[in-house]
């Protein structure tokens, strides 16, 4: 059986949970927090010297770390990764900015303010950046789905699962999103694709 370590919390370990439920994939799902400190517990760290979640293991044994790259893996050959090669292109650049530009400043920004270990952190220069960059990632999306209804052609792709994940929750982290209406438009109509299950749904 197909193995997901992850956090029922994290917008990161939603994305292949998300996948794998409109696929059908059957997998056991696995609670590895980093609240407690799970993700640096040596058996754990055996399989993903990252420490970090999410963590795909496979029916074979082998692993497969980072929310994207197992969703591209996830995705190969179904609906769900375009077969266009600019299509695929539009995914691969969607996967990038959303990991680069969008989760460390929209997803950050949730946990500072909601979880309690990450109070600390929070300080008025972290919020203010966080909240600053993240709309601004919010932006970008908005202006390019006035005129797209989804990220990488006209159907739902790999790229909306990952940025979908945390801009379902970004209002968690203080980001106005009927500021955005074309956001909240896309929300809706991926929300309304076949198979969809909310974060808080474990297989």
């Amino acid at each position: 059986m197909t193995i997901l370590y992850g956090m029922i919390d994290s917008g990161n370990c939603y994305k292949p949970r998300l996948l794998m439920a409109k696929l059908g994939i059957a997998f056991t799902d696995v609670e590895v927090s980093s609240h407690t400190g799970d993700t640096r517990k040596a058996d754990y760290v055996a399989k993903n010297p990252n420490a970090m979640v999410p963590l795909l293991e496979l029916d074979d044994g082998r692993r497969l770390a980072e929310s994207n790259a197992i969703l591209l893996y996830l995705a190969e050959g179904t609906r769900f990764l375009p077969t266009d090669k600019y299509e695929r292109g539009l995914a691969y650049q969607w996967l990038f900015f959303e990991q680069y530009s969008h989760e460390p400043y929209i997803a950050v920004r949730r946990a500072l303010l909601t979880f309690p270990e990450r109070a600390k952190d929070a300080t008025p220069e972290r919020l203010a950046v966080t909240l600053e960059r993240g709309n601004k990632a919010l932006g970008v999306m908005n202006k390019y789905l006035e005129g797209n209804r989804f990220f990488a052609g006209a159907a739902l792709s790999v790229a909306d699962i990952a940025l979908y994940a945390y801009t379902h929750t970004a209002e968690m982290g203080g980001f106005q999103l009927d500021a955005y209406p074309a956001v909240a438009a896309w929300l809706k109509r991926v929300e309304a694709d076949p198979g969809h299950v909310p974060m808080e749904w474990v297989g």
